[in-house]
């Protein structure tokens, strides 16, 4: 018998302004232990649909459950208690600049738990050795490169040994090489700590190759959903010039502008 869904979300629709819609009528579940990736280009709702799975906004209709728990009727401290089991990679990493990468991985540990320092040290040491880094637990992050500061927060990230890691763009802005580090690490990592994961991206191909199921945004919709091969196959037109990269479409190459004539015969009067 399947597990419950560490994520289901029903009809579920946010709007800012009442005449603004931001999210129309999503329907998505996550089962436990799978890498999901909620992909569109830049303004169709991601973001803001990964807030309302956090809890930071309560959804103007329908209903968010995560981990056990529906999100709108959380009071304060029940819903600092379900975010204490998650992990948050943002889009720059967001490390605190004025301590060190060890005292960055360290914050969650001191935060929300009362530990030895020797134990703390040794679990400091675990996630960076994790990603890579314990040889840079005594840099500062401005002496990091753009992946290693990604790394770093990534650490930071699974410092509580989350059971739901979101991923926020966590791909922008890093060379080949950072990239492939990283969805690596994105994977492994989700598989070591027996965790969820979801990946919010526009950066498609790179996603495609680390998940194991995709739902397709546009205009505040799913629009598309299935396994990384259905999505590359898709014959939704969107989801086709978007995952090929194809200059025209349904999003055109052309912004809307007056018939080439007209303007040409303006200019010659």
């Amino acid at each position: 018998m399947p597990s419950t869904p560490i994520i289901e979300i029903r009809n579920l629709s946010f709007a800012y302004e009442p005449s603004r819609p931001v999210l129309r009528n999503i329907e998505l579940s996550v089962p436990r232990g799978a890498v999901v990736g909620i992909m569109g280009q830049s303004g169709c709702g991601k973001t803001t649909l990964l807030r309302v799975i956090m809890g930071a906004l309560t959804p103007s209709a329908g209903s968010a459950r995560v981990l056990g728990h529906d999100v709108a009727n959380l009071r304060r401290e029940p819903l600092f208690e379900m975010r204490r089991k998650m992990g948050m990679l943002f889009q720059f990493g967001a490390l605190f600049t004025d301590i060190s990468v060890y005292e960055n991985v360290a914050f969650p540990l001191r935060e929300h738990l009362s530990l030895p320092e020797p134990l703390l040290n040794d679990l400091v040491m675990m996630k960076l050795q994790a990603v890579g880094l314990r040889g840079a637990a005594h840099l500062m992050p401005t002496e990091l490169s753009g992946g290693m500061a990604r790394r770093v927060a990534l650490a930071r990230s699974i410092a509580l040994d989350p059971q739901l890691m979101l991923y926020d763009e966590p791909f922008t802005g890093l060379d080949p090489i950072s990239f492939g580090v990283i969805t690596r690490l994105i994977r492994e990592l989700n598989d070591s700590l027996g965790a969820t994961s979801i990946i919010v991206t526009h950066d498609v191909q790179e996603a495609l190759g680390v998940v194991d199921y995709v739902y397709f945004m546009a205009g505040g919709r799913v629009i598309a959903q299935g396994t990384p091969d259905e999505i590359r196959s898709s014959a939704e037109p969107f989801v086709n010039q978007f995952v090929n990269g194809r200059s025209d479409g349904p999003v055109p190459f052309h912004y809307p502008a007056p018939q080439y004539r007209a303007d040409l015969e303006l200019a010659e009067h």
